[in-house]
């Protein structure tokens, strides 16, 4: 036992208990929010939202309290930091980190923000639903004035958009990102004008219909079983907006969204949510209750999500295991369509409006988009009224397409709704950190393929525990991606994973 642990007043043992109770309070408020995007009554929005102020307040507080900044300065002690265990250790610098950046802001224009962003998520999807852009910018240029306030309360990194990059990604730049997505670019944009010249189209004609909504229902519950999903430690929800909400390991909730005329939205969705699921369900069990028990950033995160939903969910191997219970769900709908024509029909490659239906390929250039417009809000102070108009000129210059209304264009998404600028990078970093891993996954399970192809999906699910899942937080990621590859965060592994598949569906030379 170290000096650190001795008596019920000791440094670290206080700590443990602040911590865990900001813990407990978190997974208060992940419920809450859970709530909120599940069916929560419109009219107790306003109130709900005090109520969410109210507890994100005291959470505040307690994380940046002079208690916790002495707890944390004797921690800190070289001598003493030395003698944490490992789980302590990194609980402490996580702590640390937060601590430095929260004591910054005043509690008041805390409160304030929490509010705000629980009221805004509510009138995006009102907004959303009735096309009214000019209505929910009352509550962007609130958001996007308090962060930038945010921003030079914390200390401007390189640019002020690296400073929100920071909170998602730890360590990551913008200069780095831009390398990364040049290097996509100059690679994918060529093969995407390949597949546009082919003569070999796949058919979605069969894509077309009505697929009843509880049919969906019932294949999402058996695919996600099958990945290995714990029904009894979660639970599958209908929103807006897929997402996944991880209260502890013993409850991880998650959402989708069924659409009767197309039935690869919710497929692809709940695979997706199922993939941060997965993550969150298998976390050491000796991280419950730090907060150490999530994943280490949201690159991280988005690597499992599309992995399991892509580099698996739209695999042949995958399909030719589910593809006759996929027909069993929907009778008479998928008849004389082969399983390589089905196969091919949903990877198919066309600029699209909607980021969350965009094929794995164009994907990248609905991310880069908004990693574009993003910089120029922090960057350049862009005019949050102006975001219609450069969102459909960017659609128009990278995708050749332009929504006809704000809806399907810049009101889509609901992540800025609650602030998350410098999320939507992780998506394609994680794009990249998956390919990665599902590389490395091929040379150290060289059956992987025929296990998918059988319906064995288990000895991935089990190899990304050992390899991610179950270290939570505590290890970086770039400790984890160069602990499983040897080498830090590349894009060649996506450029090539996507060539390889696309040259093949689309029978490029």
């Amino acid at each position: 036992m170290s000096s650190l642990d001795q008596g019920s007043s000791s440094p670290l043992k206080r700590f443990q208990e602040l911590t865990g109770q900001i813990k407990q309070y978190e997974e208060i408020l992940g419920l809450v929010y859970w709530d909120m995007r599940t069916g929560a009554p419109r009219k107790g929005i306003a109130q709900r939202s005090e109520a969410v102020g109210a507890l994100s307040s005291e959470t505040f507080r307690l994380s940046t309290s002079s208690e916790m900044g002495e707890l944390l300065e004797k921690l800190n002690e070289p001598e003493q930091l030395k003698q944490l265990g490992e789980i302590d250790r990194r609980l402490v610098e996580e702590t640390t980190k937060e601590y430095e950046r929260n004591r910054k802001v005043p509690p008041e224009l805390y409160r304030e923000y929490v509010v705000l962003t629980s009221q805004a998520e509510s009138a995006w999807e009102e907004a959303k639903e009735k096309n009214d852009f000019p209505g929910f910018v009352p509550y962007l240029e609130k958001i996007v004035a308090i962060n930038r306030q945010f921003i030079e309360l914390w200390g401007v990194k390189t640019t002020p958009y690296d400073t929100l990059l920071d909170m998602y990604e730890p360590g990551l730049t913008t200069v780095e990102l831009d390398r990364l997505f040049g290097e996509l670019r100059a690679r994918l944009v060529p093969l995407a004008e390949q597949i546009a010249n082919s003569q070999h189209k796949p058919d979605t004609s069969f894509l077309e219909g009505t697929f009843d909504k509880e049919a969906q229902k019932k294949f999402s519950k058996f695919i996600l079983n099958e990945m290995g999903y714990d029904f009894e430690a979660g639970r599958l929800d209908e929103s807006v907006h897929p997402f996944a909400t991880g209260l502890s390991p013993g409850d991880v909730r998650i959402t989708t969204r069924y659409l009767p005329d197309d039935i690869t939205s919710a497929l692809f969705g709940t695979i997706h949510e199922g993939g941060h699921a997965l993550y969150e369900q298998n976390i050491n069990p000796e991280l419950a209750g730090t907060l150490l028990c999530t994943g280490t950033s949201m690159g991280i995160h988005e690597s499992q999500s599309r992995l399991w939903e892509n580099m698996i969910g739209r695999s042949l191997g995958f399909w030719q295991r589910y593809y006759p219970d996929l027909q069993a769900h929907f009778p008479g709908q998928l008849d004389g369509v082969t399983v390589e024509a089905f196969y091919r029909g949903i990877n198919v490659v066309e600029p699209s409006l909607i980021r969350i239906e965009a094929d794995e390929l164009t994907y990248n250039l609905h991310i880069m988009i908004r990693y574009e417009i993003e910089k120029m809000l922090f960057n350049e102070n862009l005019d949050p009224r102006d975001l219609p108009e450069v969102w459909n000129k960017k659609y128009a210059e990278a995708l050749g397409v332009t929504p006809a209304t704000d809806a399907e264009g810049v009101l889509q998404d609901v992540h800025w709704s609650g602030g998350a600028f410098g999320y939507f990078p992780s998506y394609s970093l994680g794009n990249m950190y998956g390919a990665q891993m599902i590389d490395i996954a091929h040379k150290e399970l060289p059956n992987l393929d025929q296990q998918v192809a059988a319906g064995e999906l288990l000895p991935l699910k089990q190899w990304l525990t050992e390899q991610v899942y179950q270290y939570g937080k505590l290890q970086q990621p770039a400790e984890i991606i160069e602990r499983i590859s040897g080498k830090p965060l590349q894009s060649s592994y996506l450029c090539d994973y996507l060539e390889n598949k696309y040259k093949d569906i689309y029978r490029l030379e």
